[in-house]
């Protein structure tokens, strides 16, 4: 869950020309409480949290992506991928590094040894795939069930939408540069600095992408297990362009003559439509709502598209209804919402490494309570700790010795899958065969 941008525009309430705007924050934090309820087994369709959270992704790096092609001319691939690594690579590989080494300790310790071998086994293997950014791929190339591996406890499953994103933001930048330059060569001086001629083509550029994956999640459907539809790639990207959708200027025109329209009650029709996404989340299951694979996803994504939008351009407006204003900028709920990439990434581990031996034995509602407290209190540290240092104030992450650390701490990670020792295998007597 990417869902991994700050909610503003670009990132902080100090960064040049961009306010922060904190009903975003709001919404990602109700995106992570549902999916850590989900997780938890207290929420059944939690998990669309994510589909949440890769609209805001897909909203505010494309905002990102189109005011600097509009003012600049161009894109820096580099400074923006450099800004991505920055924003989402310490906190991963400070988890991925504490996570490994824990499950293999408690293993290996005679005095705890509550990991399983198999889990060791699946950690390592998929470590590495984390770090190339392709363990969706890798999970269902092992045919591992997105719903059943939360039963079988792999301590990186979580991170097949991490994934999806990071796969997302490689590809989608070069796709905008593309459609520029196209744009740039087709109306020559008519198109330079056009927000609205390019913001046109991103849509139409966007609508046939959607389409298209929402297509191949159609066709692809497995009803006995959608787990192919549902971490792929390629069948999961409708959310991300939908959410990119809505923040070219054609669509922030019409939000803005939309909350004109509405006037007084633009608040209270915000949070309508926020309480029907969550009412949404009350409903569903994975496995047994079939139409969630055939149109329904799709329609939480543009609604949850459409409410962003107006939250966004809500605030560019100065609009201030105390409604809006009570609920999603709720201070817990933003700061939920700003450390909510470092919970993503922490919850999971949390729960596979707090459930075994005797700390289920509390009951379950202390052992939820338990799990969200410890989640809570590594998702502050590791953002205030390690997310924030390294992305605004330390300047050896950035240039050449940025590249220098980020080599060495990747090649200490590909250090632990290649290294580490894997429990052998179960040994399988074949004279009892």
């Amino acid at each position: 869950m990417t869902h991994q941008a700050r909610a503003q525009l670009p990132s902080r309430p100090t960064e040049k020309n961009h306010s922060y705007i904190p009903s975003l924050d709001g919404l990602r934090g109700l995106a992570i409480a549902g999916v850590l309820l989900f997780h938890t087994g207290r929420l059944s369709g939690g998990f669309l949290g994510v589909d949440l959270f890769f609209v805001l992704s897909g909203f505010l790096i494309t905002g990102l992506l189109l005011r600097e092609i509009t003012t600049n001319g161009s894109l820096s691939l580099a400074r923006f991928w450099a800004r991505r690594l920055r924003r989402l690579f310490p906190a991963l590989a400070a988890m991925l590094a504490v996570t490994t080494l824990a499950t293999w300790w408690l293993q290996h310790s005679t005095a705890v040894r509550t990991a399983s071998a198999e889990l060791v086994r699946t950690t390592l293997s998929d470590g590495l795939w984390v770090q190339l950014h392709l363990v969706n791929w890798h999970l269902l190339a092992q045919d591992a069930s997105y719903w059943e591996t939360f039963g079988q406890s792999r301590l990186f499953a979580h991170l097949w939408s991490i994934a999806v994103e990071e796969q997302f933001y490689i590809l989608w930048p070069l796709l905008l540069m593309v459609l520029a330059a196209s744009l740039s060569t087709v109306l020559g001086p008519r198109y330079r600095g056009n927000a609205m001629s390019l913001g046109g083509a991103v849509i139409i550029l966007c609508a046939a992408l959607a389409a298209t994956s929402q297509l191949l999640m159609v066709l692809l459907l497995d009803s006995t297990d959608p787990t192919r539809v549902y971490t792929g790639t390629d069948t999961r990207a409708f959310s991300l362009l939908l959410g990119a959708s809505a923040a070219t200027e054609p669509a922030r025109r019409l939000f803005a003559a939309l909350l004109r329209r509405l006037g007084r009650a633009a608040g209270a029709v915000m949070l309508l439509l926020g309480a029907g996404l969550l009412s949404s989340w009350l409903l569903v299951t994975g496995t047994d709502s079939p139409g969630l694979f055939t149109g329904g996803l799709f329609a939480h994504a543009a609604a949850s598209a459409l409410l962003i939008g107006l939250c966004a351009e809500h605030h560019r407006s100065g609009g201030r209804h105390g409604v809006l204003r009570a609920v999603l900028e709720f201070p817990g709920l933003t700061w939920l919402g700003r450390i909510s990439y470092s919970l993503y990434l922490w919850h999971w581990p949390v729960i596979v490494l707090m459930e075994p031996g005797g700390i289920a034995l509390f009951g379950e509602w202390t052992h939820t309570l338990l799990v969200i407290v410890v989640s809570l209190t590594l998702a502050a540290g590791s953002t205030h700790l390690i997310e924030n240092p390294v992305r605004f104030r330390a300047g050896w992450a950035r240039g050449w010795r940025g590249a220098a650390v980020l080599v060495l701490v990747s090649a200490g990670l590909l250090c632990l899958w290649l290294l580490l020792p894997a429990p052998e295998g179960q040994q399988i007597d074949v004279d009892l065969l």
